[in-house]
């Protein structure tokens, strides 16, 4: 991983645009050539990124010319042209680096589910038709270039459902589900791919964001999956 600390200029053109003006922020490349930059603040969210895969390209800031309208402000020495594959561009224009340091943090081992959570996991990948009738489990621990997702998934009409499956559902967990989507979503063998997010207990905050992300929430109980809590044998 890359950790760069300095001045930037930052403006994202494609599918949309966006500027954010000259300022001291951090800039993380990571080996999976993802770049993003951060404020001091919004710790689950970074101002701006890149997914992988892309290329990175960097130009000197005199007689550069970029994105079109946008003009460089006059701090700037180099300039970072970040490139997705469908032609959106990530441009960051930095100043004065007050750090640039390169940290080999080796493999990851990734999130240890508990033993609930990943029972939990088990349980729904039997029990596809806790999401809708005419569901189907396609894997579990589907493989994405940035982790696995719980399960893969096909709804009543065939279309693919990734499923992210946490026993306490947080912002975290909604923001993991929406990278894993964002990758997914651009395997042509797959097509469109929505998510669902499936808890036993899900925070307001969560399911807001989730909906804003065209997400589904699904509150599970543990119990009846696991045939403890029988609906014939309660007294209301």
């Amino acid at each position: 991983m890359r950790v760069v600390v300095g001045e930037c200029q930052v403006d994202y053109g494609g599918r949309l645009t966006a500027h954010l003006p000259m300022a001291k922020r951090l800039i993380l490349v990571k080996s999976d050539g993802s770049v993003s930059v951060h404020a001091d603040d919004r710790a689950y969210k970074p101002l701006n990124w890149m997914s992988p895969p892309c290329t990175m390209t960097v130009v000197e800031a005199e007689g550069f010319d970029g994105l079109s309208g946008v003009e460089l402000d006059p701090r700037i020495r180099e300039v970072w042209v970040v490139k997705a594959r469908n032609g959106d561009i990530l441009q960051i224009g930095l100043g004065c680096i007050e750090l640039d340091r390169c940290i080999e943090l080796g493999v990851d081992p990734g999130l240890q589910k508990d033993g609930v959570e990943a029972h939990l996991q088990a349980l729904l990948a039997e029990n596809p038709d806790t999401f809708g009738e005419g569901w189907t489990t396609v894997q579990r621990e589907y493989m994405t270039a940035i982790g696995p997702v719980d399960i893969l998934a096909r709804d009543a009409d065939g279309g693919y459902v990734a499923i992210e499956v946490k026993r306490r559902g947080e912002i975290d967990g909604v923001e993991q589900l929406t990278r894993y989507l964002e990758l997914m979503n651009r395997d042509p063998l797959l097509g469109q791919v929505r998510g669902v997010f499936a808890a036993q207990l899900i925070k307001p905050q969560a399911r807001t964001l989730a909906s804003d992300r065209g997400i589904d929430c699904v509150v599970v109980d543990y119990d009846a999956l696991r045939g403890m809590d029988r609906a014939e044998e309660r007294l209301f």
